[in-house]
């Protein structure tokens, strides 16, 4: 990675996505921030992060902010959430970055996603699958476009996300059998080690914390 190019980030105002951001300039990295609303682009300047404003949810938005004038070397997007006008951001939002960064020459694209997507479904429990259904529906069509677009990808797939600080006890695995909770700052950190990772190319993987599991399940941790 050349000291010129920027990692793109969608999702930086709340979240994992801060919590990303915090990580990424702590580490002098750059970063170029997609803002849906200015509630946090004073917050996001200050550390350093140069800031596009902009609606994941529209094409022109996206392709304006990631076709700029600064090289993007990654594209992370922990969009998802609440949805807007009727349609969420989970594939809709997440389907303009993936098509705007193929656009671009992106080197590398990390999505994070949820357990309970894909091949992780009967991995929670049946009543929490049938409440997040919904939601993981779009989340796995954001996937699929994702592992179709080209793009060298990395998919994270957090177990239930939890504000508070770090405990160092997050791992990634394979084994889709696996779920459990973990901080948000801790999935941040696993991010940015798949980040410059070329072991988690092309890789889907699960996000827990390893004393906050359900069950015992025995499995490989996946080292990044």
């Amino acid at each position: 990675m050349t000291d010129k190019s920027y990692i793109f980030l969608a999702g930086a105002s709340r979240g994992v996505g801060e919590q990303i951001a915090f990580r990424l300039t702590e580490q002098n990295r750059l970063v170029k921030a997609l803002l849906r609303t200015e509630t946090t682009k004073a917050d996001l300047e200050a550390m350093g992060i140069k800031v596009a404003m902009g609606d994941a949810l529209n094409v022109a938005d996206v392709e304006q902010a990631m076709l700029g004038d600064e090289p993007i070397h990654a594209v992370i997007s922990t969009i998802g959430g609440l949805p807007k006008d009727g349609e969420r951001a989970d594939y809709l939002g997440n389907k303009n970055l993936i098509d705007a960064a193929v656009k671009a020459g992106v080197k590398k694209f990390i999505l994070v996603s949820s357990i309970g997507t894909g091949n992780t479904a009967n991995a929670i429990p049946p009543q929490a699958l049938e409440t997040l259904r919904p939601v993981l529906v779009e989340k796995e069509k954001a996937e699929q476009h994702l592992i179709e677009s080209g793009l060298t990808y990395t998919i994270i797939r957090p177990g239930g996300l939890k504000s508070e600080p770090a405990t160092g006890n997050g791992i990634l695995t394979e084994d889709h059998r696996v779920a459990g909770t973990i901080h948000r700052a801790d999935v941040a950190h696993l991010v940015c080690q798949c980040l410059d990772s070329e072991r988690a190319n092309n890789k889907v993987l699960s996000a827990i914390d390893r004393n906050m599991m359900y069950g015992q399940p025995e499995f490989e941790e996946f080292n990044s």
